[in-house]
């Protein structure tokens, strides 16, 4: 009986966690825990970042098996299911997740700002400058093709965007890719204003801007239809993402789907949201994530998104040249996709140069814009690599 307890007790201790955790698995769950810290203690993104967190904690826990695949053939001998986090992975594995978050954001999303000044898809289309320089730049790097568009598309700072493309193009980097998509998204108040500061001049970043003209219920109803038929039939690959954006808008604008509006905009955003940010958290493991050129993505990640933001400002100032003065410059760092922060941060420098300035309702058309474009820069690159 005592020789049955004691190899009883020593086949629990070697079934221990701790009996089989590595150096690799300790450094990922650090870093988990860094993430669950921006998330909750400094808020950084935290609806995508404590999910992500937690997500990475669950898979770097040692013999847990959350992302174990399936062994052998179901409902065959010695069938072993996989994980948990290993089916709800397939959700983006299959592109399902990114799109329903797209439509969810289209729910919560005003066009009128670009409607009613659509100059404004400019600066959104200027600032995906980034993903395409960041591109070129990791090709030189080493990186092959399909792997330097998935970085690239970090400059567009959307994160179900990165997903979306990263899954299909280059899986085995979406960990990295994920974790410096929604970091960059959740520091654009610390990144941007240095940049809008230092390209910008006192008495532009001071430009009051003439107020929108009023947006009728028909054009907002007509234009997600209208971008939807103009994307698919110029660009197919990015109907999935501009389709589904576009749908949960039309649900919002007709006013005929309340109920079905406020759905996507919560119930099912939020369901989706927590299953993305835990299976694309659970597959930054240690194997895949410490490797060198992880941070040599999430330099170029950071690179991309600060071209995006200077090409943004830069084509503003064109702007500011050619029509007089009546363009402020700040509203081109908001054609990144980070809805609504990077509108915020446009208003929140003009107001340091005039408190009286309100840029909020500007910077939206190229905030949106820019969600538009960051889809239509998936689409192509997808169409080139996938």
């Amino acid at each position: 009986m005592l020789n049955t307890l004691l190899t009883g007790l020593k086949q629990f201790l070697g079934n221990m966690g701790f009996a089989s955790i590595t150096l690799g698995q300790v450094i990922m769950l650090i870093v988990s825990f860094i993430l669950l810290y921006l998330a909750i203690s400094k808020k950084f993104e935290p609806l995508l970042l404590l999910p992500i967190g937690f997500g990475m904690f669950l898979a770097n826990l040692p013999l847990a098996g959350l992302m174990a695949e399936p062994v052998g053939t179901f409902g065959q001998e010695g069938f072993q299911a996989g994980g948990l986090l290993y089916y709800l992975y397939l959700g983006v594995k299959l592109g399902i997740y990114p799109p329903l978050i797209f439509m969810g954001v289209g729910a919560m999303t005003d066009f009128g700002p670009l409607i009613a000044n659509p100059k404004s898809i400019l600066l959104g289309a200027a600032a995906q400058f980034g993903i395409f320089t960041v591109f070129i730049g990791a090709i030189l790097l080493g990186f092959t093709g399909p792997e330097a568009a998935s970085i690239g598309i970090i400059g567009g700072a959307d994160g179900p965007t990165a997903i979306f493309l990263t899954s299909k193009l280059a899986p085995q980097l979406l960990g990295p890719i994920a974790v410096a998509a929604y970091s960059y998204m959740a520091l654009v108040p610390i990144i941007q204003p240095p940049i809008m500061r230092a390209l910008t001049t006192k008495e532009e970043r001071s430009v009051v801007m003439e107020q929108l003209r009023p947006v009728s219920k028909k054009e907002k109803i007509i234009f997600p239809i209208f971008v939807t038929a103009l994307v698919s039939l110029i660009l197919p690959s990015a109907a999935p993402l501009v389709g589904m954006l576009m749908l949960g808008n039309l649900l919002k604008e007709s006013g005929v789907t309340e109920r079905l509006s406020k759905t996507a905009q919560n119930e099912l955003m939020n369901i989706v949201t927590i299953f993305l940010g835990v299976t694309v958290g659970a597959t930054a493991n240690a194997e895949a994530f410490l490797k060198p050129q992880t941070l040599m993505i999430i330099g170029l990640g950071l690179l991309a998104f600060s071209f995006g933001t200077t090409a943004g400002v830069l084509l503003g100032k064109l702007m500011y040249k050619l029509t007089g003065g009546k363009v402020n410059p700040l509203i081109g760092s908001a054609g990144v996709s980070a809805v609504p922060m990077a509108a915020r941060v446009s208003q929140s420098v003009g107001q340091e140069e005039n408190p009286s300035n309100f840029l909020l309702m500007h910077a939206m058309g190229p905030n949106v814009a820019g969600v538009i474009g960051s889809a239509v820069a998936a689409g192509l690159l997808l169409s080139i690599f996938g």
